[in-house]
């Protein structure tokens, strides 16, 4: 049962973060003018399709990324060359609206044409020779929306001005820089929502939540009782209430609290524990906690930063040698810890989703061929230069990067089945 609570939560999790991140992409392109033909969660065979206006929605089999496929951005299956014979349907205007390919049978209200000039890019025409009437050169406009079919699958035509490469420079950047921008607005609005719900730990000296086996119930002490002194020692804080616990291991210390308006006097013996090495006392508290928006908001903003700052460390740690490869982790050690952090609550697998989207934003970001950060880093170089990269150049570099990628995703994947299963 813990197995399939695991897997749920993980799809969950990761498929979340990889829909913001996507979402990203897909409405600063569609806001650019940019024709996105599909919109994919995980890679492989498709398990679920949705069509809504030009862009295809699909779920697919491998839950381990997604991606917007943009006009322009990849080589087109489908060519067409002078010399094919070609069905066309027409509007009322008499522009083109879809080009048949193959199986013309199946239409009978086609016009059949044989191709000797087609641009579906910029003048948008199509220029051939009718049947029946092959000895005059037609030339037919080509509406801007049009399909071709070929074995009975439409696929939109992608004007230039509907390409990616067509926009400006700003459009495209910001294109980009929206997928990991996005996991980081999620992982704000989870660390709001965990504040709103859970609510944020506040450093009064009072009591929050008890366990109900500690030392602080077994002695009589009550949630929201208000600490003035512990060991006749006036405490004002929540980290000098811990600091007197911890320091006080099996002996009993006096708490001195106010209940109601009523002063009380709890002795109160902690329990040793042993943490890092050391022996400390706890009595099975927990820090007072205010659930108030403002407060949410604000743990929103210091938690994000605070988690961005540490994955930057992190990758510090990497580049100078403190943090090895054997210490990375791959889907299956992000398995493996969601199992582990699933038994701990909602909230705290809620914050382990948030920091987990943090990372993959700024993994993202990171100036690597293939990632979002590589091709930030192609319109820098594009800005500077005051032209673009040749494609094709561009498209080896991301593919290199992206087989290199690959190689280091099945060592860390190779690692974590060795650290978890072998």
């Amino acid at each position: 049962m813990q197995t399939l609570e695991t897997i749920i939560a993980f799809i969950i999790i990761f498929g979340a973060l990889v829909f913001f991140h996507e979402l990203g992409h897909l409405v600063f392109a569609k806001r650019a003018g940019i024709l996105c033909r599909e919109f994919a969660i995980g890679f492989g065979p498709k398990v679920f399709t949705y069509k809504k206006k030009e862009t295809v929605y699909t779920i697919r089999l491998l839950p381990l990324g997604g991606y917007v496929r943009m006009a322009g951005e990849d080589a087109e299956n489908i060519e067409l060359k002078p010399g094919y014979r070609v069905g066309l349907m027409f509007d009322n205007d008499e522009n083109v609206t879809k080009i048949i390919l193959n199986n013309k049978d199946k239409y009978p209200d086609i016009r059949l044409v044989e191709v000797e000039v087609i641009d579906l890019d910029h003048k948008l025409i199509l220029t051939g020779y009718e049947e029946g009437e092959e000895d005059t050169l037609k030339t037919f406009a080509i509406n801007k929306e049009a399909v071709i079919v070929e074995n009975g699958v439409e696929n939109q035509i992608a004007p230039f001005d509907r390409q990616f490469a067509s926009k400006s420079l700003g459009h495209r950047f910001l294109t980009i820089v929206a997928g990991p921008a996005m996991n980081f607005v999620l992982a704000f609005v989870i660390f709001v929502l965990i504040g709103l719900f859970q609510g944020v730990v506040v450093d009064e000296a009072k009591l929050g939540e008890l366990t109900p086996d500690g030392s602080a119930v077994n002695a009589g002490l009550k949630s929201g009782d208000v600490i003035q002194s512990i060991e006749g020692t006036e405490v004002s804080t929540w980290g000098d209430v811990q600091e007197s616990i911890q320091k006080n291991p099996g002996q009993e210390i006096e708490f001195v609290v106010d209940r109601d308006g009523k002063t009380l006097e709890v002795p109160v013996v902690p329990q040793e524990v042993e943490r890092e090495g050391k022996k400390i006392g706890i009595i099975g508290v927990y820090p007072p906690v205010e659930k108030a928006p403002i407060k949410a908001i604000q743990y929103g903003f210091t938690e994000t930063y605070f988690w961005t700052k540490q994955i930057f460390i992190i990758l510090g740690d990497l580049v100078t040698g403190g943090f090895t490869i054997d210490s990375l982790s791959g889907p299956v050690g992000i398995y493996k810890s969601t199992e582990e952090v699933a038994k701990q609550g909602l909230f705290t697998l809620m914050k382990w989703a948030g920091l987990l989207s943090i990372n993959l934003g700024i993994m993202n970001l990171l100036p690597l061929p293939a990632l979002d950060g590589g091709r930030l880093l192609f319109f820098v170089v594009e800005f500077l230069r005051g032209k673009p990269i040749d494609r094709q150049k561009e498209g080896m570099v991301h593919f290199i990067g992206f087989a290199l990628l690959m190689l280091l995703m099945i060592v860390v994947t190779w690692n974590d089945i060795q650290r978890f299963f072998l």
